[in-house]
């Protein structure tokens, strides 16, 4: 591994190339701005705040050496047309040229129009001619050499869009500006909010979209699409994600600054002594971050100021390892514990055991976390009060910057007292804002709203009310079972985030609030769920208890079966219609003779004779009838 000698020649070198860097020529040249604010229309509301807005960015520009800086409020249509010819005439003779325009715009068919305030918008075709277009801005920035930069706060709502005729079907007029693709290089157009969106007035008297602006677009040797990208950034977090500005238009790889960083001559070396080294090697070690680079620097320089502090980042360096410990020591107590109760039938002992084991390692890894916060602390606050220490010497320079900023950092032994709200950090390249050095995020670690979601997770789980992992992730399964909580305990806490009022809050409850449910053949024993187990002869039934099953006799059955049977039977007779009885006839009925009747006895059936006739007989020829009388043949 390199020693902290060679990473010092190294940083030595990096400084050398950065010196060298800065002392080349920055882009210099004529800056002129035209700089416009409507705000007192005439036939449309009054807007309160693009002449207030128009006062703030020309003052920005004036201050930052502009060499020309007209600036207009309230302009006509004819007005605003002379006021970008003088502009165009201007910008022949300029390096960078930049054009300001606050108040209404519009978008007809796909291109942009901006509004004098004298407009009277009563039909739609009205924009071509009361309108300034955004293609007319273009032509009078373009002779311009370097670079060309419109900006535009004019996506507002459209004020006539209520009165306005349409004078054709096929014209479309949609709310804030259209997306607009420049031809020429080097140019850029911005918008304080993207296309097909409007921009908000803000509160303040300014847009927040200008507020940004003067904060960020004329910061020294700043590249222009670096400081568009730190305005987005601004006005995101001041609008609440409501509002996103946009630039459209393409530089080359070269950084475009709108005011040049100064040129600085190389500084001269500075006499080596025993603390500007310790300082070095400090920070070299402070950028490790580990324990071996902090216990080297200590073996190098075991006494002074920074041997304290590096004792400190040690500690600091410590409470993480103890806090990764035991955040893994708590995950395999839950582990255990999950397992243990997804068991068949576990002894209440062992559950008691295997809660108090992941209770008491949860409580090992809230310790260590708070102190490794305690660590933090004290880490950041040694890291603030080293570097006031080395900067509070140092002028301000004509850019607010003091001199550390610029990377000439003298060296002080005496610590302060105060210290500013962040640490800053060393040497920051020239001509960019400032950077602020979180030295709690210098070592990787988990995120600290991570670790509450998993502890809430966790005291989830043991009250019951959670059944999934605890991960950390705050999804929707989580929030169901924080409401669930909060429906039976009785309490109002905030299921989109994780709090450490909800931690307390769930920890207060010492026993399970969330009712057990478990499935079917399972049922709450000790707080898990066990397998229901029915004796022999019963059976489990719908109603999740175990059941007697009925004894069925042989002969019971066989009634039941022949009754079934016997059922069967009649039905399908019932179903099936009895045939008609037709009485067979005679050869002698067949050749025509004989009455037709027909008589029976036990010689079978036969003819009536012609001549005879049929009675019913209780005798036959002094005899009895088979079966107790009859019809019988009588023939006279």
């Amino acid at each position: 591994m390199m020693n902290l000698s060679a990473l010092r020649i190294l940083r030595r070198l990096f400084l050398a190339a950065i010196v060298l860097l800065v002392c080349q020529p920055a882009w210099a040249g004529r800056h002129v701005a035209l700089v416009i604010g409507n705000s007192a229309y005439q036939n449309a509301p009054p807007l309160p705040n693009p002449v207030n807005d128009s006062a703030m960015i020309a003052a920005t520009l004036r201050d930052a050496g502009f060499d020309v800086v007209d600036s207009r409020r309230d302009l006509a249509a004819v007005e605003m047309r002379r006021a970008l010819r003088d502009f165009s005439d201007l910008a022949r003779d300029a390096d960078i040229a930049v054009i300001y325009y606050a108040g209404h715009g519009l978008e007809v068919d796909g291109n942009n129009y901006l509004i004098p305030v004298d407009a009277r918008l009563e039909r739609d075709a009205d924009v071509y001619d009361e309108g300034v277009s955004l293609d007319r801005v273009l032509v009078a920035i373009d002779p311009a050499k370097q670079l060309r930069l419109v900006i535009l706060d004019a996506c507002r709502d459209n004020p006539f869009a209520k009165t306005m005729k349409h004078t054709m079907a096929s014209r479309s007029i949609e709310r804030g500006l259209a997306k607009v693709e420049p031809t020429s290089p080097n140019t850029l157009i911005a918008y304080s909010a993207k296309a097909g969106s409007t921009a908000l007035d803000g509160s303040s008297g300014n847009s927040p979209f200008t507020v940004a602006l003067s904060k960020h677009l004329t910061t020294p040797g700043l590249d222009v699409r670096r400081a568009f990208g730190f305005v987005r950034d601004d006005v995101l977090k001041s609008t609440g994600n409501r509002q996103e500005p946009f630039v459209y238009g393409s530089l080359g790889g070269e950084d475009v600054p709108l005011v040049p960083a100064p040129a600085k001559a190389a500084p001269a070396a500075p006499a080596p002594n025993s603390q500007s080294e310790a300082r070095s090697d400090y920070e070299l070690a402070l950028q490790i971050g580990n324990k071996a680079a902090l216990n080297a620097f200590l073996a190098q320089y075991p006494e002074g100021y920074y041997a304290n502090l590096a004792r400190i980042q040690l500690v600091k360096v410590e409470a993480e390892d103890a806090r990764i410990a035991a955040t893994e020591r708590a995950q395999k107590a839950e582990r255990e514990r999950a397992h243990l109760a997804a068991e068949s039938a576990p002894s209440e002992q062992q559950l008691k055991a295997a809660e108090a084991n992941a209770k008491a390692a949860e409580q090992a890894r809230i310790a260590a976390e708070k102190a490794k916060q305690v660590a933090l602390d004290q880490a950041a606050d040694a890291e603030k009060k080293r570097i006031a220490a080395e900067n509070s010497p140092a002028p301000a320079g004509p850019s607010g910057h003091t001199a550390a900023a610029n990377g000439n950092t003298p060296v002080s032994n005496t610590p302060a007292s105060d210290a500013p709200a962040a640490p800053m950090a060393a040497n920051p390249p020239v001509g960019e804002p400032p950077k602020r050095t979180d030295v709690a995020t210098l070592t990787p670690g988990p995120s600290p709203q991570a670790d509450i979601g998993k502890s809430v997770q966790i005291e989830l789980r043991r009250v019951g009310c959670l059944n999934g992992p605890a991960d950390g992730e705050w999804n929707n399964a989580t929030q169901r079972s924080l409401t669930l909580f909060n429906r039976n305990a009785g309490t109002r806490l905030d299921v989109k985030a994780a709090s450490l009022d909800t931690l307390d809050a769930i920890k207060s409850k010492e026993g399970r609030v969330c009712p057990l449910v478990c499935e079917h053949g399972f049922k709450a024993s000790g707080g898990h769920c066990s397998k229901i187990v029915c004796a022999e002869g019963s059976f489990l039934n719908e109603d999740n208890e175990c059941e007697k099953r009925r004894a069925r006799s042989p002969t019971a059955r066989r009634e039941r079966d022949r009754e079934r049977r016997d059922d069967s039977y009649e039905g399908a007779a019932r179903e099936r219609p009895m045939p008609e009885f037709r009485a067979p006839r005679s050869r002698a009925m067949n050749r025509g003779g004989g009455t037709g009747q027909i008589v029976c006895g036990s010689h079978g059936c036969q003819p009536v004779q012609r001549g005879c006739h049929i009675e019913y007989r209780t005798t036959a020829q002094g005899g009895p009838i088979e079966g107790g009388g009859g019809n019988v043949q009588i023939c006279n």
